[in-house]
């Protein structure tokens, strides 16, 4: 039993790690090409490889979509492949040099934002502590942002704005960790590759339009060879080997347990920002330490929570 909790642990660090390297790669790659057409070949690697898999676990008939809530499925495809690849990048590109750390906490966000989402979706209202500690993880990313000088962000909101898409594309990850309740005879493997596969025709209609519109540019022979390395990390570490060990990992520690090691994202982004030489400043460091210790403290308060109502319904009527 010991080993095999020990398993997951290493599944959701391998997934975490993963996910908190991909900013300081997109860094390098968004000064190649834009985030659309980047996502567009990063997904279309991802989705089959995704396909691949989902074909050797559960064969042809899981492609089979007759009588399944195939709309459904395209919107959930589409904010988190689409909505998350297009925002959260985008906002990393606007935001500069500092781009990665900022995505990154933000990220570490998303189980808080959940919250938010779940009052919203399914009308579950959080509780009051929870509350408390959205507020502050809010808190700890205004530092971030800002680098403690809130005063300029409230001056000249507009320089900010770049930041918004970031939140944006977190929710669009958030509504689509949540779609997955609404298909439970679904494996991992299966709503992974399906809802990638609907996402894509998103995905590849919004690039296709910016591009006509004049938007963006494809990028040329130069910047893809460019890139090349990017989009394999991007496609194949973060995304498939990221995707399958959160899932894994998750499925043996419980979500509860896995949602700690979102802190693991913007710690290693961090890291190798600073062996870059993008060094956060004080600030950023103690926004970032605010934002892990409001994930950590509601966590532990759920626990305490699920554990009073698992006594009460043991008590005798």
């Amino acid at each position: 039993m010991k080993s095999k909790y020990s398993t997951g642990v290493i599944f959701c660090l391998i997934a975490t790690l993963s996910w908190g390297g991909m900013f300081p790669v997109m860094t390098s790659a968004l000064t190649r090409v834009d985030p659309f057409h980047f996502t567009a070949i990063r997904y279309a690697i991802a989705g089959l490889a995704f396909a691949l898999l989902l074909l050797m676990k559960e064969g042809w008939k899981s492609f089979s979509l007759k009588g399944e809530r195939v709309f459904l499925a395209w919107v959930l495809g589409t904010a988190g492949f689409a909505g998350f690849g297009f925002l959260m990048f985008l906002g990393q590109q606007l935001a500069g040099p500092t781009g990665a750390l900022t995505a990154s906490i933000i990220s570490a966000t998303v189980p808080l934002l959940s919250v938010l989402a779940n009052w919203a979706i399914r009308g579950v209202k959080p509780a009051k502590a929870t509350t408390g500690f959205i507020l502050m993880s809010f808190v700890g990313v205004v530092l971030v942002i800002t680098d403690g000088n809130i005063s300029a962000m409230l001056s000249h909101p507009a320089s900010f704005a770049a930041y918004l898409p970031l939140v944006a594309g977190a929710l669009c990850w958030v509504v689509y960790t949540l779609g997955v309740s609404f298909f439970p005879a679904w494996s991992p493997y299966r709503y992974t590759t399906l809802t990638t596969i609907l996402g894509l025709s998103s995905v590849f209609f919004v690039t296709i339009f910016l591009n006509l519109s004049g938007y963006i540019v494809t990028p040329g022979a130069a910047d893809l060879a460019a890139i090349a390395p990017h989009l394999f990390y991007m496609s194949l570490v973060a995304g498939v080997i990221g995707v399958l060990s959160w899932n894994m990992g998750n499925n043996i520690i419980t979500p509860l347990n896995g949602v700690l090691f979102m802190d693991v994202v913007p710690l290693t982004t961090f890291i190798i920002s600073a062996l870059t030489g993008i060094v956060p400043h004080p600030v950023q460091i103690g926004g970032a330490c605010i934002t892990a210790a409001a994930l950590i403290l509601n966590n532990v308060y759920q626990r305490r929570r699920l554990a009073a109502l698992l006594k009460a319904s043991a008590l005798p009527a």
